[in-house]
């Protein structure tokens, strides 16, 4: 039987109260671990002579020893080690039972059960020197529960912390989304009440401004009532002056003719007399009507003779009816000299009906007031129908050569004088007539015709005058100029033919104007000044026909898409691309459905505040 060394396993300055880290421990734990496996038992001294031989007494007794402290490893490897020792007994005197716990404490630092004879004798300082080498490493496998255990409930302990720090801010995140939704729906519901408190507001408003405008409509209305009134009344009191006066006449020329009843014979003789005179002058009177009669046929057959003249190498590109209409609204407007303004006896005239148009603005009472003024000055006493007509005519035609056509505030003057000319004419019809030949006059697509030179030779001067080119100092408008006016007088015609008022009769409505577009359409090429006249004129009309005609119209616009675009973009370089350009956005934007600038206005206050 063998004898192991036992040696001290920690240091001689050993301190009582090391302040080892649980990392350190475990080091030191496994460090004595491997050692123990590794080290092999060294007896420490022979065993006696008695212990080997046989003359002893054999098993003279036989002690067990059990070490409850080991691991269920360590039994398990020592299990022949310990079924050894207690096959043989060992003998042992009692003085020696001093050193049995030392052994003992020897084995525990050990780790293992070292076989050793019991009867061994153990010095007193290394048996104190075990005991206190056990006592330590007890201490130390203490110390080492007590902070394991310490460490396991602070782990346990932040665990429990983290996780109701993590339930707290859960719940702390939920009641924050629902304060922010609270607050979310308390916001949205402050947004919707000022957002109505403002509509409602702006509704006030919008009310309050339509009484002061229907209150000074009818103000207006009554002091224009009371004005008739008034005037009415002077004329009757002047009637009835002129009554008495004749009354007052008949009764002298009855006196008279009582006086003169002796002179019936002589007054009889001159009777004769002034009734041969009479025919005398009657006969010269006819005679003379009817040689300015043919005055004028003659003259007549000579201006045509002039426009075929003039057509040579022209092209027309117009419907007969059209042409027809033409001819007689321009007769119509040769019967007044064309220097009637200039003249001293209707100068006043002219100046009167510029001054008004001159200061027509896009504004209901501007359009009220110039329309007034325009039907009084048509219907004067001192000069006669066709001259103020023609006059008008011209003044209010002028207005595209008085104002700057390429401003935005064109198209809303457009419109208002489109409202003053329905005004007048609707009073005075014989007025529509002049100014459907004025506008034949200035620009011929209003027709609708179209003049094509067929060679370089007669596209002369001439010819760019027939078809609406001015002239300024000696030179013609340039071809930029003479398109911008084009779509400017185009645009005042759109503008009169789609206005329209309750209780007013059109004399020239939009009935004319779908029959303007159809003969457009159907008689004229595509070129660059039509593409011009086209899209001006759909621009101010093309709402209105929409509205009215509905798949008709969109019918027209189908044709201008499939036929008259494609013939405009198969010219190439000779048609300028703004104009397709244009009309082609014009068809694909659908502006036809979109109210044009400037006619809800005029169209609300007039038709349905004058006229209601």
């Amino acid at each position: 039987m063998g004898f192991a060394r036992v040696e001290l396993r920690c240091p001689r300055a050993l301190d009582p109260r090391p302040s080892w880290t649980l990392g350190d421990v475990l080091a030191e734990l496994d460090t004595l671990e491997a050692t123990r496996r590794i080290a092999q038992p060294t007896p420490l001294k022979q065993p006696p002579e008695w212990a080997s031989g046989g003359n002893g007494r054999e098993k003279a007794f036989v002690m067990r020893v059990e070490e409850e402290d080991d691991t269920d490893e360590d039994d398990d490897a020592s299990d022949g080690e310990y079924r050894a020792l207690v096959a043989n007994g060992a003998r042992f005197s009692c003085n020696d039972l001093e050193s049995s716990d030392a052994e003992e404490s020897e084995d525990e630092l050990d780790g293992r059960i070292t076989p050793y004879h019991l009867m061994e004798k153990r010095s007193l300082e290394k048996s104190i020197l075990l005991e206190l080498e056990r006592e330590h490493h007890l201490k130390v496998q203490e110390e080492v529960r007590s902070k394991l255990s310490a460490l396991e409930v602070c782990h346990q302990n932040e665990i429990q912390r983290t996780i109701s720090a993590f339930a707290r801010l859960k719940k702390y995140a939920e009641s924050r989304k629902e304060i922010d939704r609270r607050l979310d729906v308390h916001f949205q519901r402050k947004i919707a009440e000022v957002l109505d408190k403002h509509l409602s507001m702006v509704q006030r408003d919008h009310e309050q401004k339509s009484q002061i405008v229907e209150r000074r409509i009818r103000d207006d209305a009554a002091l224009e009532e009371a004005k008739r009134k008034e005037q009415a009344m002077k004329d009757e009191k002047i009637r009835q002056e002129r009554a008495k006066q004749e009354a007052e006449a008949r009764q002298k020329a009855a006196a008279k003719l009582a006086a003169e009843a002796q002179k019936a014979s002589a007054e009889a003789a001159a009777k004769e007399a002034a009734e041969k005179e009479y025919a005398e002058v009657r006969d010269a009177a006819a005679s003379k009507s009817s040689q300015n009669s043919q005055n004028s046929v003659a003259a007549t057959m000579v201006k045509k003779n002039e426009i075929k003249s003039e057509l040579s190498g022209i092209k027309v590109f117009a419907i007969n009816s059209a042409l027809e209409a033409e001819s007689q609204r321009r007769a119509l407007l040769d019967q007044v000299p064309a220097n009637i303004y200039s003249s001293k006896e209707f100068s006043r005239y002219d100046r009167q009906i510029a001054k008004s148009i001159g200061k027509l603005m896009p504004t209901t009472d501007s359009v009220k007031a110039r329309a007034g003024e325009l039907t009084k000055a048509l219907d004067g006493q001192d000069c006669p129908r066709p001259i103020a007509c023609r006059i008008f005519a011209n003044k209010i035609i002028s207005i595209v050569k008085s104002r700057n056509t390429k401003d935005k505030t064109f198209g809303n003057l457009a419109f208002a004088c489109g409202y003053v000319m329905l005004l007048v004419t609707n009073q005075v019809p014989d007025a529509m007539d002049y100014l459907l030949a004025e506008f034949h006059r200035v620009c011929i697509y209003t027709v609708p015709k179209h003049l094509h030179a067929l060679n370089a030779q007669a596209r002369n001067r001439d010819y760019y005058r027939l078809i609406g080119y001015q002239e300024e100092n000696g030179q013609l408008e340039s071809t930029e100029s003479y398109l911008t006016y084009v779509a400017a007088y185009v645009k005042l015609y759109a503008a009169m033919i789609q206005t329209e008022i309750r209780g007013v009769r059109h004399p020239h409505g939009l009935a004319e104007g779908w029959t303007w577009l159809a003969m457009f359409l159907n008689a004229l090429p595509a070129t660059t000044a039509t593409a011009c006249a086209l899209h001006a004129f759909l621009k101010v009309a093309g709402f209105a026909l929409h509205k009215k005609y509905g798949s008709q119209f969109m019918k027209l616009l189908d044709v201008i898409s499939r036929c008259f675009l494609p013939a405009l973009k198969e010219q190439g370089s000779r048609i300028q691309a703004e104009a397709a350009n244009n009309l082609q956005n014009y068809l694909t934007d659908k502006v036809y459905l979109e109210e044009p600038e400037g006619q809800y206005l005029a169209q609300q206050l007039l038709s349905k505040e004058l006229f209601t």
